[in-house]
Formats: structure tokens, sequence, C-alpha cells
């Protein structure tokens, strides 16, 4: 860095990181951010793709599952910057898939509804695959939700990613069902006039 080459400094902490990632997972992560850091500073987002992807899968090995949807999100933006729409609809798709992993179907359909004010994105595949998804598990339809998790477009996911989509789904489906029955019943109260 101190001598103006940012690339072969990303490189370095890169190589740093896949060297930790067994043994000092936590430190491989931080090394991978940087790493990428240095080359969206330097306007070289491309290259930070498979960087980014790194740190998703470290993240998913220490259950860490928000910083992993996190990092793909990132991954999104870098992929927006360069016009790489194939690369940023599937790390939102993915950012998606951890969340329901996680039982996070609130940050999921919030993270959903972000993604979908990206034009490239609302006319995707990935897109389509979320609503599906998103409408099954809202639906508490575990046969459509592994219907469409063995999609090809999950398939051409990266492997993490796919890993984690062949489980769901995880938790209880069934109560996302009642809890969005109960929130469509309330508008519907007549005695109250306010």
């Amino acid at each position: 860095m101190e001598c103006g080459r940012p690339q072969p400094a990303s490189d370095a902490l890169a190589k740093g990181a896949s060297a930790l990632e067994d043994a000092m997972p936590e430190a491989a992560v931080q090394l991978y951010n940087d790493a990428s850091a240095i080359l969206e500073e330097d306007g070289k987002e491309q290259m930070a793709f498979d960087l980014y992807r790194a740190a998703t899968s470290v993240y998913i090995k220490l259950e860490k599952y928000s910083d992993a949807a996190s990092s793909l999100l990132q991954l999104g933006l870098a992929a927006d910057k360069c016009n790489a729409t194939n690369s940023q609809c599937k790390a939102y798709l993915g950012a998606i898939i951890i969340y329901l992993y996680a039982h996070d179907f609130k940050q999921a359909e919030k993270c959903y509804n972000d993604c979908s004010q990206v034009d490239a994105f609302l006319r995707s595949d990935q897109n389509r695959c979320a609503s599906k998804l998103l409408s099954a598990y809202t639906e508490g339809d575990i046969e459509e939700i592994k219907r469409v998790v063995q999609s090809s477009t999950v398939s051409n996911l990266d492997h993490v990613v796919i890993k984690l989509a062949r489980k769901l789904p995880t938790g209880d489906v069934s109560a996302l069902k009642t809890d969005a029955g109960k929130e469509e019943e309330e508008p519907l109260d007549e005695n109250d006039l306010t």
C-alpha cells in the first residue's frame, strides 16, 4: 500500500486470510474485508467479488448469518457499480436465503423489498425465485419451499448458499402463516372507529 500498489496489497491480505480460515476464522474475515475495501477504494470492485464470497463462506462456517448476508449485499453493491447485474442479483437472492435459513423472515422480507428497489433485480429470475420463496413461507407451504430451492435459479448460486437453501425450510413455517393471518385480520376491526 505504501508503494501505491493496492492490488498486490489486496492479494497479500487475501492470501493471509485464506491461510487463516481454519485456524483463525475471525481474523480471516477481517483480512478479506480489508482486502475488498482496498480494491473498492481503487475502483476495482469487480476484483473484490471473490473476496466477498470468501468472507460470506467464513461467516457461514462461524454461523454469523447476518454478517454473511451483509457480505453478499456488499457484493451486490460492488456488482452494481460495475454493471455486473447477474452477480448482483445472485448476491441479493443469496442474502434473502441466508436470512430465511437463520429464521429471520422479517429481515428476509425487508431485504427483498430493499433489493426490489433496484431495477435490475426487479426484472430478474432471482427476484421471481425470492418472491416465490417468500410467498411459500407466508402460506406455510413446505412442499413449495422445497420445490423452489431445487430450481435452477438457486442451483446457480454460490455453493455455500446452495447448501443452506437445500436445508430450507428451517424452523416452524406454520407459525409464520398464523402471524400473517393475524396481521391481515387487524385492519378489519369494525368496532375501532379511529
